[in-house]
């Protein structure tokens, strides 16, 4: 069987490695007789799986011992709602930097908790920037700021950390988690999707400094508290076992590999390797501010919507999969994860040289 190379925005590939050892151990994991999918997370053996993940993620990223590690469900957007109900509790006002649809729709739904302002969009040019902001511009009394770090849609990305001043710091970083080293201290809290960097989806992982834990009011859904699930070691209800599983190997994986900074090396050497095909074609175009432009999601049009349309379909006729843009914006978007082999990227812009000649 030939595999199609994924560019999805999400679910995205998984490393091929990865899907063949859960594929060895889904009948019978480590020996157990059992599979992960039918095992008590209240088991000894799924215990060790997921301390073993937490383990290993923390080493990953340097994670401070001052910040709790959370394997939760909802996805992303479940976090649009559990961040302001948790951390909006002080002056309940919140600042949210909006440089994509999912910021958007994140700061609309803390709107629904408290006083919400947007400091800063470049809604006004298609998101196709990443909005600069001055701390001068945070108000000081704002329980925290959100910012969406990489935008899936739009393939942009912050090319740094912004200076919000003293206060709070809250990063979605579901599309770019991983794939770079970060700095966990600048954030008081970072979550993310799975679905892209980590495993199948399922499962949002959450990362937060202690001192934030315990404000959520006591009204609130009680899976909605973030304290309720440190305390509970991520245990309080059944957790999504399988997909902390295949993540734990996935870090596995990462760790043996030389960790974190061969992935930033291998990102962005593929993502160098489509960018400078795109803008040297004389037929592609990515809209991105060049300054802003994602490593993890690439997008470029052909200028013309049919031409688009037929691009994505050829391409998956190469077995080039899931390279149409968010069906929002339209175009092309090459999703190139962690995951994503450079052959991968080469067989992209051969394809679209190939197109690009027949269609110029």
């Amino acid at each position: 069987m030939k595999r199609a190379f994924n560019f999805s925005a999400g679910p995205s590939m998984l490393p091929l490695d990865v899907i063949e050892k859960v594929a060895a151990e889904l009948t019978d994991y480590n020996g157990c007789g059992e599979s992960v999918m039918e095992m008590s997370h209240r088991s000894a053996e799924f215990k060790q799986i997921l301390k073993d993940a937490e383990a290993d993620l923390r080493d990953l990223m340097s994670i401070p011992d001052n910040y709790k590690v959370l394997f939760l469900q909802g996805g992303g957007t479940l976090q649009f709602s559990m961040v302001p109900l948790n951390l909006m509790t002080g002056s309940k006002k919140a600042d949210y930097i909006v440089g994509g649809s999912w910021a958007k729709k994140a700061a609309k739904e803390a709107a629904k908790f408290g006083d919400v302002k947007v400091v800063a969009s470049s809604e006004d040019d298609n998101f196709t920037y990443i909005p600069k902001v001055d701390k001068s511009q945070i108000r000081p009394d704002a329980d925290y700021v959100h910012i969406t770090y990489n935008n899936t849609i739009y393939g942009t990305h912050y090319a740094e950390v912004p200076d919000v001043g003293d206060v709070t710091l809250v990063a979605d970083m579901s599309s770019c988690i991983l794939s770079e080293n970060i700095d966990v201290s600048k954030f008081g809290l970072i979550y993310a999707g799975a679905q892209k960097n980590i495993g199948p989806a399922g499962m949002t992982l959450v990362i937060v400094r202690e001192d934030l834990l315990g404000k959520a009011p006591a009204d609130i859904p009680i899976y909605l508290d973030y304290q309720i699930h440190a305390d509970n070691d991520s245990s309080y209800n059944t957790p999504p076992c399988f997909a902390i599983y295949v993540a734990g190997e996935v870090f596995k994986k990462i760790k043996r590999e030389g960790g974190v900074e061969v992935l930033l090396k291998a990102n962005v050497e593929k993502a160098k390797m489509l960018y400078d095909y795109i803008d040297g074609s004389g037929f592609y175009k990515c809209p991105v501010a060049k300054e802003d432009r994602s490593l993890m999601n690439v997008v470029f049009v052909t200028g013309n919507g049919d031409l688009d349309k037929k691009f994505v379909s050829q391409a998956k006729e190469k077995g080039l999969h899931n390279l149409g843009g968010h069906r929002s914006i339209g175009g092309m978007r090459a999703s190139i994860y962690n995951a994503m082999p450079k052959e991968g990227v080469e067989a992209l812009i051969d394809f679209m040289e190939e197109f690009r000649k027949e269609n110029a």
